[in-house]
């Protein structure tokens, strides 16, 4: 009976010393959680900064163009243009070149250079000056919409040397092939060279004379080659530019 009881005694006091062995290993768990910082969370990555807005430029609008061309403006002061170039852009007289079918950038370009004064010409710096760039944008769209121009050389004692420097250039005089920027056919390259087939020979002529005399300075590359060209070779490769198409 003895025995018994201290074998009782004995389980209660193994049974209270796991208790406390359990409580003490709890705490010392809780306290390490405690310690230890929750780990930090992961940065939310950064939205892309985002780009300003860039303003389109303003689209070309030929009808507007054409109304400005063919009626000028009166609230504004703007002339027709169809009083010196011609309906459409086909002028009646080699005094006024032909504008029909001509690159936008190419006629905007000239517009722009006759207001900044870069092109001198005291009729037409008059004409751009109550135009704003959207009227020049406008009128370019509208005439580089219109049918081609036709004409023919005239001068058949000349045609040989025209088509000689048009085609070939001069070798002797390091004259480049009228071609090989203006096109075989006349037709130019849009945004870099003009149309100049079916132009006037008497405005190619004398436009080719202005660059050589230094009265027309926007284009370096048409003032190297105008400088190394005669009259009569002017006159020629113009004449033969005209019967282009």
């Amino acid at each position: 009976m003895r025995q018994t009881s201290q074998i009782s005694k004995l389980t209660s006091l193994s049974a209270s010393l796991a208790a406390s062995l359990f409580l003490a290993a709890t705490s010392f768990s809780s306290a390490v959680s405690a310690a230890d910082p929750a780990p930090a969370a992961a940065p939310m990555a950064e939205a892309p900064a985002a780009k300003p807005a860039v303003p389109g430029k303003p689209k070309a609008d030929p009808a507007a163009g054409e109304a400005l061309y063919s009626n000028g403006d009166a609230s504004r002061g703007v002339t027709a243009c169809l009083t010196c170039h011609g309906p459409k852009g086909q002028s009646a007289i080699a005094t006024w070149p032909k504008l029909s079918a001509q690159h936008a950038a190419y006629t905007a370009k000239q517009l722009k250079n006759f207001k900044d004064g870069t092109r001198a010409n005291p009729i037409m710096m008059g004409m751009v000056a109550t135009l704003n760039e959207q009227d020049m944008n406008n009128i370019s769209a509208y005439l580089a919409s219109q049918p081609v121009s036709q004409g023919v050389a005239q001068n058949k004692d000349t045609i040989e040397l025209g088509q000689s420097i048009y085609r070939g250039g001069i070798a002797a005089k390091g004259v480049p092939a009228c071609a090989a920027c203006h096109s075989p056919t006349g037709a130019g390259i849009p945004s870099q060279y003009p149309r100049m087939g079916g132009q006037w020979a008497e405005y190619n002529a004398a436009q080719l004379l202005a660059f050589r005399e230094g009265t027309r300075k926007n284009s370096t590359q048409m003032t190297t080659i105008a400088t190394k060209l005669s009259d009569q070779e002017m006159k020629a490769v113009s004449d033969y530019m005209a019967g282009l198409h």
